[in-house]
């Protein structure tokens, strides 16, 4: 038995010839870059996606009453801690919520701050 031929083995070389996720797992900021933005996307998304099911399927006390179930879902940032092959992406994504917490948290009270001040 033969090895590869030495054309079978050569690198691409043209971006066609590269597989589509080669730089997925190959670069060294990915799972930083799309842990943090998820962890964005899931500070604005989640919460308004539950509260818009909550609002079709009952009345507004009872959604009222609910919503502060949302926080359960943290728990899958938390989850994707303990296997170490997502534990850089969740740090990332629990950075990305923190920060957009802190973020929408100061912005409001700033906001707050200078209409009571204004008034």
């Amino acid at each position: 038995m033969t090895g590869p031929t030495t054309d079978e083995t050569a690198a691409p070389t043209s971006s066609e010839e590269r597989p589509v996720g080669w730089w997925h797992r190959g670069h060294p900021v990915f799972a930083a870059l799309t842990g943090f933005f998820a962890g964005l996307v899931f500070v604005v998304v989640v919460p308004g996606a539950y509260a818009a099911v909550l609002a079709a399927l009952m009345d507004y006390e009872a959604a009222e009453d609910l919503f502060p179930f949302v926080l359960v879902t943290l728990a899958v940032p938390i989850a994707l801690l303990v296997p170490p092959v997502t534990r850089r992406f969740a740090r990332y994504m629990l950075l990305g919520i923190v920060s957009t917490a802190l973020v929408v948290g100061g912005v409001a009270a700033l906001v707050l701050w200078l209409l009571v001040s204004r008034g």
